[in-house]
């Protein structure tokens, strides 16, 4: 009871003025517990920490090396027993996995094959991208250097932590073309990346998946039964939230189908639907559907 208390007021807290926090580039070492083997830094991005009896997995890394030092510092108090550190990421951008560096030797790097593929294409570009956006990013980014993970692995990697599995998942495009899901038994968490937000719209980053291929990966992810959902850009919740992500993309989809089908430009499609959602969702920070509308626009 006194986790949902927490979780609870964690959601009302990112409404509100807490929600900026979420979009600052260094984060802290307080936690979150989000169920029994499970806790989260809350910030840019959320950082999901999962212990076990004998090893400890942290998934994301912040952005840039004193990040990364600041993640695996609370993970090993969280842990202070534990042999072994695992990292996964959720997709290539940098806030996500270019503070790797920052983790200590010998900290095992686990990472689907499609988003190393990607990260490979455009993980410096990214680097250079965001490090372009303010003096801080570019200070936090300086001297980053990409290495490749200890692991691949293509659709499922199981890793046991001692008493707890978490199992990396890939099951195909959605914000981008290699997220990676983390699904922890026996707590039932599901780490959701940008696949399953929040009171968040969702977007398609450059060449990533689609509309119809975002909708096939949450018919997968809702057959995991989640009890627990830990997004990385907004506030957590319980396994509603895959059903509410779901129901989201499908909507915004099939009305912007419906405006193309009128020849209405995917422009005008987009600021409609932005003004329907308003209207429906009075109290989300941003319902803003254009590039996401474009993507539909776009599909096949």
């Amino acid at each position: 009871m006194k986790a949902v208390t927490k979780l609870l007021s964690l959601a009302l807290l990112l409404t509100g003025t807490g929600f900026s926090q979420m979009s600052q580039p260094l984060v802290g070492e307080d936690t979150t517990k989000i169920s029994d083997h499970v806790w989260a830094i809350m910030g840019f991005p959320n950082i999901a920490i999962v212990v076990g009896g004998r090893a400890t997995l942290v998934v994301d890394t912040g952005m840039g090396l004193k990040n990364g030092a600041t993640i695996a510092r609370v993970a090993a108090k969280l842990a202070p027993n534990n042999t072994r550190l695992f990292l996964t990421t959720t997709h290539f951008h940098p806030e996500h996995a270019a503070g790797e560096p920052g983790f200590p030797a010998g900290t095992i790097l686990i990472r689907d094959a499609v988003q190393q593929q990607e990260m490979e294409k455009h993980g410096q570009e990214m680097i250079d991208m965001f490090s372009s956006r303010s003096a801080q990013n570019k200070e936090l980014l300086a001297g980053v250097v990409l290495r490749p993970p200890d692991v691949t692995f293509t659709q499922e990697a199981t890793v046991d932590l001692g008493g707890v599995t978490a199992r990396l998942l890939w099951f195909g495009g959605a914000h981008t073309k290699g997220d990676e899901l983390t699904f922890v038994e026996p707590d039932r968490t599901l780490i959701s990346g940008d696949v399953v937000q929040n009171k968040t719209m969702p977007n398609i980053f450059g060449d990533g998946g689609t509309p119809a291929t975002w909708l096939a990966v949450l018919d997968r992810v809702e057959a995991l039964n989640a009890a627990h959902v830990l997004p990385d850009h907004s506030a957590p919740g319980d396994g509603s939230l895959v059903g509410a992500e779901r129901d989201l993309i499908s909507g915004i989809r099939t009305r912007a189908l419906a405006l193309k089908q009128q020849g209405i430009s995917a422009d005008e499609a987009g600021k409609q639907i932005s003004s329907e959602l308003k209207t429906q969702h009075p109290d989300w920070p941003n319902t803003n559907a254009g590039g996401f509308v474009k993507s539909v626009y776009a599909e096949p």
